[in-house]
């Protein structure tokens, strides 16, 4: 494999919210024919493409989506990894180039979802809960869902911030100060799904759902594509100035999956691969922690978050809860966290999140965030995380 740079040179986003005169297809083309403009590039130019979505994975996007932007002959990848699906896309498009097969490669990140409720959390009959007949792989009489622990979401970060919180002394009131942070940085956002601001009083008095995770702590579903153009650096250096001008580097994409651990056995664990994830990245790009002027990472609830901040490695060890208080997190702090106002108010279309991370950080690098632009950004971190599971990190350096 080649160990030459890859970089990004074309990157857009559709709006997040719920449309209901768009489909899959129509928002897809939407944000790859932008990012191809904003290239400078078109489909003819692409020697890849890979498509990420979760609920139509079934339905041969990536092939519909040439139907629509230009049907070249190229390989085409059709992705699904949880909530890790974009940015899944992307690394499929980057290895492609890293192979030496492609010079340019598309990975469009796409999600049609509306108002489908709690992922994963549709219930059977009733009728049928009393019906103890053996089946499945294990020979299970019942489901162990909320019996043996959780794998619905809002449970599952619940549990991984309640344990975060008994070791390290963090109050409900941290966690709730997350999403007070993620919310205020979303009105600067005019892509975002929500634009509103939250007091602490009105987020911790909201309807719990999964403690200490009240509504405004949670992210919404919705709907939203996201695409970037990708190129190699001997392609890189024959294109226009102006081109090479705007060009961010991938100085590191990682893609990890569960190690053996035995208490997830009961209870995902969500920290051990971002913690790896974060490692690798560091080491492959040759930065740490310190250098990132700001990240982008997966709070789908803002005890999601709060860890986070702890696994990739951007406070002391068991000081999640004083780096939200110190203000770290803020636009104006440390380390800006989300400041597209994350996944909380930003939006989660599940397959689109992972490649709307890179548009942000990249939408920086270049110096265009407008009214939300982090001033003198030069590298920048996106992370996500699916369940089952999949974590995917990548790091984002300016072109000096």
């Amino acid at each position: 494999m080649s160990s030459a740079d890859v970089w990004v040179i074309g990157a857009a986003m559709t709006p997040f919210g719920r449309f209901a005169d768009k489909d899959v297809l129509d928002l897809a083309t939407e944000a790859a024919l932008d990012a191809l403009g904003d290239a400078g590039t078109t489909i003819r130019d692409m020697d890849a493409l890979a498509v990420g979505n979760m609920y139509q994975a079934d339905a041969h996007n990536a092939q519909r989506l040439q139907k629509q932007i230009g049907q070249t002959g190229i390989p085409a990848y059709n992705v699904v990894n949880a909530c890790a699906t974009g940015a899944t896309a992307v690394r499929v498009a980057w290895l492609s180039i890293r192979a030496g097969e492609a010079d340019y490669g598309l990975a469009v990140g796409v999600e049609k979802m509306g108002k489908m409720g709690l992922l994963g959390g549709a219930a059977k009959k009733r009728a049928d809960r009393k019906v103890f007949t053996p089946s499945g792989r294990y020979g299970s009489v019942a489901k162990p869902e909320g019996l043996l622990g959780t794998g619905l979401m809002p449970g599952v970060f619940a549990q991984a911030g309640t344990e975060y919180a008994l070791r390290h002394g963090v109050s409900a009131e941290q966690f709730a100060e997350v999403a007070r942070k993620s919310h205020a940085h979303s009105v600067l956002n005019p892509l975002a799904q929500y634009r509103k601001e939250f007091s602490l009083a009105e987020i911790t008095g909201a309807e719990m759902i999964s403690y200490p995770n009240t509504l405004p702590m949670c992210c919404p579903t919705g709907d939203g594509a996201a695409a970037v153009v990708l190129v190699s650096d001997a392609k890189l250096r024959t294109l226009d100035p102006d081109v090479r001008r705007r060009a961010v580097k991938i100085s590191a994409s990682v893609l990890t999956s569960d190690p053996w651990t035995e208490s997830a056995q009961v209870q995902p664990d969500v920290n051990t691969l971002t913690r790896a994830a974060a490692d690798q990245a560091y080491e492959k790009a040759g930065i740490g922690p310190d250098d990132l002027d700001l990240v982008e990472l997966h709070d789908c609830f803002a005890t999601a978050e709060l860890l986070h901040y702890d696994n990739l490695r951007l406070c002391e060890p068991g000081g999640a809860g004083d780096f939200i208080s110190s203000g770290g997190p803020w636009r104006d702090g440390k380390t800006p966290v989300n400041v597209s106002g994350g996944l909380l108010s930003k939006g989660h279309p599940i397959g689109a999140t992972g490649v709307a991370n890179l548009y942000e950080v990249v939408t920086h690098l270049r110096g265009e965030a407008g009214d939300r632009q982090i001033e003198g950004a030069r590298v920048g971190l996106t992370h996500v995380i699916g369940l089952a599971s999949a974590c995917a990190v990548h790091i984002l350096e300016r072109a000096a």
